[in-house]
């Protein structure tokens, strides 16, 4: 389905303009043939009732609206621009998703109030235009597995607009809720090929070679493809997706505390590490310069009793009391 614009004409004023001036002078004419014609009187009649048929032609759109048009079930084209349009009257606008809202911006429909029973109630008037607007999709959060087999949740935000109405109305039975699923099939498609953190031995280009990649590390890489991913998908849709983000990351709740322990442990096998690293270096440098400036002459033994002394007291977890020998140290 190839989308045609028809939107060029902008005669809807003319045309209101000229279906008044046939209602006033059908008044006329019943007045006129009340008196002196019965056949002006019976035309004023035929035309004063069938005259509103015109009303339905006219068509106001405003800015990035868009109305696609049928004429007894075949497409006739789709107005576009914001103006004051006049078309056949049998045309009716054609908008399979008008009554489907879904969890994002944009997604707003005409609303009133009814007095049902003594109170207000409010309804929602579904429309018949589509909507040209960037519009911004938050699917709910997901539970998937990652590549090392954890669950995760994870959430996206999807920003997205209609590019082909033609495509949008006819190619799908309703393109919101089939964005909104390609959305959750592309997510799992993705997130699949990551793990949650940086892993080892784990190819996530396609390449054959291991990286770093990881939806925690590589998330702007991430929501690139998932975006890719789900624009081959609503293609045949005419939607264009125009971002996709990650709004939410986490693992899921019967591992998080798992997880949590694990990092914990690794982030203070890295501190213990650094302290480590750290002493080792402290200790030679003490050596160096005890031997260097002759303070005092050690063998090997006392040596390993100061190494050992200083890497209690560099690396332990409180401070050292220190123990004061007022004897020899032989």
């Amino acid at each position: 389905m190839k989308e045609k614009i028809i939107g060029k004409r902008k005669n809807g004023m003319p045309m209101l303009l000229l279906i008044l001036s046939i209602l006033v002078l059908a008044v006329f004419g019943l007045i006129y043939g009340i008196n002196n014609s019965i056949v002006i009187m019976v035309v004023s009649l035929i035309v004063m009732s069938t005259a509103w048929i015109l009303f339905l032609g006219l068509k106001i759109l405003k800015p990035q609206e868009a109305l696609v048009l049928t004429l007894f079930g075949k497409y006739v084209g789709t107005l576009k621009g914001d103006g004051f349009y006049f078309v056949n009257p049998f045309c009716t606008g054609l908008n399979p998703a008008s009554t489907t809202k879904l969890s994002q911006s944009g997604d707003v429909r005409p609303s009133g109030t009814i007095n049902q029973n003594g109170q207000q109630v409010n309804i929602e008037m579904p429309t018949k235009k589509l909507s040209l607007k960037i519009m911004t999709l938050n699917n709910t959060r997901q539970k998937i597995n990652d590549r090392l087999g954890n669950p995760i949740e994870i959430g996206i935000a999807v920003t997205w607009k209609i590019v082909d109405t033609a495509k949008a109305v006819f190619n799908v039975e309703n393109y919101k809720e089939f964005l909104s699923l390609q959305c959750d099939a592309a997510l799992r498609n993705i997130v699949r090929i990551y793990p949650y953190d940086v892993a080892e031995n784990v190819d996530t280009t396609g390449d054959g070679v291991a990286d770093e990649g990881s939806l925690r590390g590589s998330s702007d890489l991430v929501a690139q493809r998932i975006k890719e991913e789900i624009q081959k998908r609503v293609e045949e849709a005419g939607i264009e997706i125009v971002e996709s983000r990650i709004t939410y990351l986490a693992y899921a709740p019967e591992i998080a505390a798992v997880m949590l322990q694990r990092q914990q442990a690794s982030a203070i096998i890295d501190a213990r590490k650094m302290i480590v690293d750290g002493a080792v270096g402290m200790v030679e440098m003490a050596l160096e310069r005890l031997s260097e400036n002759g303070v005092v002459e050690l063998d090997e033994e006392r040596k390993a009793a100061m190494v050992s002394n200083l890497m209690v007291v560099l690396c332990g977890n409180h401070d050292a009391q220190p123990v004061v020998n007022s004897g020899s140290l032989y």
